[in-house]
């Protein structure tokens, strides 16, 4: 009786054993050799790294400059981000003078496809929404404007700035116009007074746009134009109606990568042109100076980047071949005596194909004036510099090895009958002379050969040279 009450006093007091299924799971977890610990820390590293996108805030990035490809990149980039965070709304600050048309368009198709609004506001005071910029303006689910800003002027420009034959312009025209007919009228917008922007050139201060209901308010600052959109419902471009609530709400600046930000600078057409022409004149170095390598290297370095850059640019390859012409002109210098003259030509190929290189329809995408001059006329005063100096150490006669013993006079410091031994250029020579020569002459070199020198006698030479004179 006591031993079984011991049995069961001694059982009541011992833990409970786990459940079969547990000690099953541990116990084939230790067979795997996998801790607790590592499948609890994959787990967190799990969570913080990939996030459920339950979040819901602003996206938020800035365009300011031209509309080229890589803003298409960014932007549609941007979209992507808002998308998978599931954002309340993709805000784009703007400041653009315009820019390419195929770049425009790509970004009005990321907009209407995003399945995220998309803001766009002109800011800050004094900045524009023109030309590309109206387009992608009057594309978003909300246009808003800062205070001192302006929009429009969105006419087609012929590329380069020059005339266009008129039914090419009708056409052009009449496209741009069917685009924004078809954007705006989707948005609820003035759709006849967009239309004249494009076919009339006509520019709307913030104001005016906002009066003319081009444009859907006017805020000071993001906190206000939060605050003004607070539970205003807005219709997406498929018509469904969405309620936006951004005040108050975290806004996550979305920058640029790396690549983006390097290429972004490098579209600018005088950028791409001052690389590619310190990338010529580091391959026109190295062509002068063969295995130098440093040069070479350079610009092979700088040729490719230019190259990258123009590839995204409209460019004009008669133009290119007008700058490689005068790097031509430049290395023919080199090789002949043109007296400059093929170093002016080259400048002014150089000037000419600078300014006509990219094909842009605003001026903010053309190389400039100013930087044509600034880079070609140094490149053609380097050129002429280094010509000079080649020029100067092809007459310079040469000092030393057999060359610098060429015609050196010295000291007769044996008879010479014919062979004995000189005194020339500070050193003690065998020498045969072409006729007997006494201790102390002097002798003039006339030819060399290994340690051996074949002289003249001075009085000799002089005579020669008197039995030629007239």
């Amino acid at each position: 009786m006591n031993q079984r009450l011991c049995t069961v006093d001694s059982t009541v007091g011992a833990p409970p054993s786990p459940p079969r299924f547990w000690t099953v799971s541990v116990g084939a977890l230790n067979r795997l050799g996998v801790r607790f610990h590592t499948v609890l820390a994959a787990l967190i590293l799990t969570l913080l790294f990939f996030p459920s996108a339950a979040r819901a805030d602003v996206v938020k990035i800035a365009v300011d400059g031209t509309i080229n490809p890589i803003t298409e990149e960014y932007l549609g980039r941007a979209v992507a981000e808002a998308e998978s965070t599931h954002a309340d709304a993709l805000l784009v600050e703007m400041n653009t003078p315009g820019g390419l048309v195929e770049s425009t368009r790509q970004i009005i198709e990321k907009m209407l496809a995003s399945r995220v609004p998309v803001i766009v506001y002109v800011t800050p005071s004094g900045s524009r929404a023109a030309s590309a910029g109206f387009f992608i303006l009057e594309a978003a689910d909300v246009a808003a404007m800062a205070p001192g800003t302006n929009t429009g002027a969105a006419h087609p420009v012929a590329l380069g700035g020059g005339q266009m034959d008129q039914v090419m312009k009708e056409k052009i025209e009449n496209d741009a116009a069917a685009l924004m007919r078809s954007v705006v009228s989707k948005r609820g917008r003035n759709v006849e007074l967009a239309e004249t922007a494009v076919r009339q050139s006509k520019s709307f201060t913030d104001d005016e746009a906002l009066k003319n209901h081009l444009i859907d308010l006017v805020a000071k600052d993001e906190h206000d134009l939060f605050q003004q959109l607070a539970g205003r419902t807005i219709k997406r471009f498929d018509g469904a109606p969405v309620n936006l609530q951004l005040e108050g709400k975290p806004v996550h600046e979305f920058p640029m990568t790396l690549k983006q930000r390097i290429l972004g600078y490098m579209m600018d057409p005088n950028v791409a042109f001052v690389i590619m022409a310190i990338g010529l004149l580091a391959l026109y170095v190295e062509f002068n100076h063969p295995g130098a390598v440093l040069p070479g290297v350079v610009g092979g370095i700088f040729i490719i980047l230019a190259v990258f850059s123009f590839n995204l640019l409209p460019t004009r390859y008669a133009a290119l071949a007008l700058i490689l012409a005068a790097f031509v002109m430049f290395a023919l210098e080199a090789k002949f005596t043109a007296h400059g003259v093929l170093t002016v030509g080259g400048i002014i190929s150089m000037i000419i194909g600078a300014l006509l290189l990219v094909d842009a329809p605003i001026p903010e995408m053309r190389v400039h004036l100013i930087t044509a001059l600034s880079v070609s006329i140094p490149v053609g005063l380097i050129t002429v510099f280094l010509i000079t100096i080649g020029l100067r150490a092809r007459r310079r006669k040469a000092a030393t090895g057999t060359q610098g013993l060429m015609g050196r006079t010295g000291i007769a410091r044996t008879p010479l009958t014919p062979e004995g031994k000189v005194f020339v250029h500070g050193e003690l020579w065998n020498a045969i002379a072409s006729t007997n020569v006494g201790v102390g002459e002097e002798v003039v070199v006339r030819e060399v050969d290994g340690l051996t020198l074949y002289v003249d006698p001075v009085r000799a030479s002089h005579a020669a040279g008197a039995d030629l004179a007239p």
